[in-house]
């Protein structure tokens, strides 16, 4: 396969090209069930998805080492700086194997200051979430359920993005 046909079959699927180009996240008709693996906070505490449960989650999974994840971090900080809180959390689930030194030493290059930090076993996050490449974003309701799935990177402060996620957390809780 040629280059310029492995392009163009990506961008078919939203993998490639940049983050401001992306559609918003599409939501499913009904909200589905999620396996939540263990993993840890930036203090080393051990937790789940259930421990957000209540809240709006977007959870990223990402890793250091992805360029695409690289570059739209700074704007999964600007929309938990907007809209983060008790009604809703952004979850940066990093799967470096290095471990949280290196998240660490990548929020400070880039001047990271509302995330969190969290880490879990890439091969048990990608398999429990279903992920099949990275970032893959996933949008969680209060009860715990996947609402919308994003592969690829996206602009996670535009207007557009803020107004949908917004949309779920306004809905009432069940």
């Amino acid at each position: 396969m040629k280059r310029r046909e492995l392009m163009a079959g990506m961008a078919a699927f939203g993998l490639a090209g940049p983050a401001q180009a992306r559609p918003l996240m599409p939501l499913h008709d009904t909200p589905r069930e999620m396996l939540s693996p263990p993993f840890v906070d930036g203090a080393g505490r051990d937790l789940t998805l259930e421990d957000f449960r209540g809240r709006v989650v977007l959870l990223n999974i990402w890793a250091t080492w992805c360029v695409p994840c690289r570059e739209e971090m700074p704007t999964l900080d600007a929309l938990q700086a907007r809209l983060g809180g008790d009604d809703f959390h952004v979850l940066p689930l990093s799967i470096d194997r290095a471990g949280l030194k290196v998240v660490r030493r990548f929020y400070d290059e880039i001047g990271i200051q509302h995330l969190g930090m969290y880490l879990a076993d890439s091969t048990r996050a990608m398999l429990a979430f279903g992920a099949l490449g990275l970032p893959t974003t996933i949008l969680i309701d209060r009860d715990g359920k996947e609402r919308g799935r994003l592969v690829g990177p996206a602009e996670w402060n535009s207007p557009e993005v803020t107004d949908q996620i917004q949309s779920i957390i306004d809905e009432k809780e069940k």
